[in-house]
């Protein structure tokens, strides 16, 4: 699927935060501050899973409150190429860690890279259909006749006859048609198909921004379902470091609480560290409702129960076995064992009290419908 275009790559801002007022600002967020972990100020490098948008930027957030630097790290946050690419990158050591897409992670460790996700930021990854907000399309059997687009290598195509075989659709009367990354969301809005496979989070910015209203139909309902994002490292950096990972875990999930309560205001630190999101027409729009879609794959059991980043160990042994079906590993792929795609000795230290996950659930409640999760 399209992705934005390449933004630069992050810069901070103009204006440094003083110390005082990221203490206030994290403070006005009521994020938990823990003491610095490092004893000395170590450069780190995170890569995204691919340009920076509402969907992924806050470790950005916490870079220029602080959050990082109160920990001794010295973060520097770079754009990836697609989840599969930006996990490949870690395990090749050109970044200390990643925020990558489960199913990234997943490819990934079945071809034997060494990784492992120390937190859980997304629950859902938003796979499924897109269609015009007009389209007759209502249920699974109404794709039947239809013409449905994809993009072959996209993170959500092989899970598309997965969809199918759970709701019930004949795929030998269904026409599908290859399409390139850069068009797929164009090709909607023509009526050259009559749906798309989709990642919601980044197709329904990308169409919204053109004026285009959209109807999102969530694979999740029929249990074909993977994690979204993650924090992921090298197994040898978790073995030989976990101080250093346990600072970036809080360091990131402290970030994402703050972008969770403030919103507005973590937008507002988006478009003055990238202020070409904010000069480029529909933008600021694009972010923001990025922003939300990813929110609210965030406000999960997992998350609430026992607190930020937790991974569930018997749904990653579902999604393995959701993978295998779908074809998304190669047949000889190495054998996965749940334990080793995650770890929670890192997450949970920060929580979310239920009034203020009321609040999030409030807030993100508009997005939420967007994807059927609400």
């Amino acid at each position: 699927m399209s992705q934005p275009a390449p933004t630069t790559r992050p810069h901070a801002p103009a204006g440094t935060l003083t110390r005082r007022s990221w203490l206030q600002a994290a403070a006005a967020a009521g994020a938990t501050i823990a003491a610095p972990v490092l004893a000395q100020t170590r450069a780190i490098s995170i890569t995204l899973p691919w340009v920076v948008n509402g969907s992924n930027y806050w470790p950005m957030v916490g870079k220029e409150l602080g959050f990082f630097k109160k920990r001794g790290i010295d973060l520097t946050v770079s754009r990836g190429n697609g989840s599969v690419a930006a996990a490949q990158a870690v395990a090749n050591k050109q970044f200390d860690m990643g925020v990558v897409f489960f199913g990234g992670t997943l490819v990934n460790m079945a071809r034997g890279l060494p990784l492992q996700a120390l937190a859980t930021v997304g629950y859902d990854s938003l796979m499924g259909n897109l269609v015009l907000a007009d389209s007759p399309i209502r249920g699974s059997k109404d794709f039947e006749g239809k013409r449905v687009g994809t993009v072959a290598t996209s993170a959500e195509s092989p899970y598309w006859a997965a969809y199918a075989a759970k709701t019930g659709i004949d795929l030998t009367k269904v026409t599908r048609q290859q399409l390139d990354a850069r068009l797929i969301e164009r090709a909607l809005m023509d009526k050259q198909v009559d749906a798309i496979t989709a990642i919601g989070s980044s197709s329904i910015p990308v169409l919204d921004s053109l004026g285009v209203k959209t109807r999102f139909i969530p694979w999740s309902a029929a249990g074909i379902e993977l994690y979204a994002a993650q924090v992921i490292a090298r197994t040898e950096t978790i073995q030989a470091d976990p101080g250093l990972c346990q600072a970036m875990v809080d360091g990131i999930l402290e970030s994402v609480v703050y972008t969770l309560k403030k919103p507005e205001e973590s937008l507002e630190i988006l478009f003055k560290a990238q202020p070409e999101i904010a000069l480029t027409k529909g933008g600021k729009e694009n972010a923001r409702l990025s922003q939300g879609l990813a929110q609210a794959t965030m406000v999960a059991p997992e998350a609430i129960e026992h607190g930020m980043g937790y991974s569930s160990i018997p749904k990653l042994a579902g999604m393995i076995s959701l993978a295998a079906r779908a074809g998304a590993l190669k047949a000889d792929a190495k054998p996965l064992v749940p334990e080793d795609l995650a770890t929670n000795r890192f997450a949970g230290r920060i929580k979310l009290s239920a009034a203020e996950w009321d609040a999030v659930r409030r807030n993100v409640a508009p997005y939420a419908k967007l994807v059927g999760m609400a």
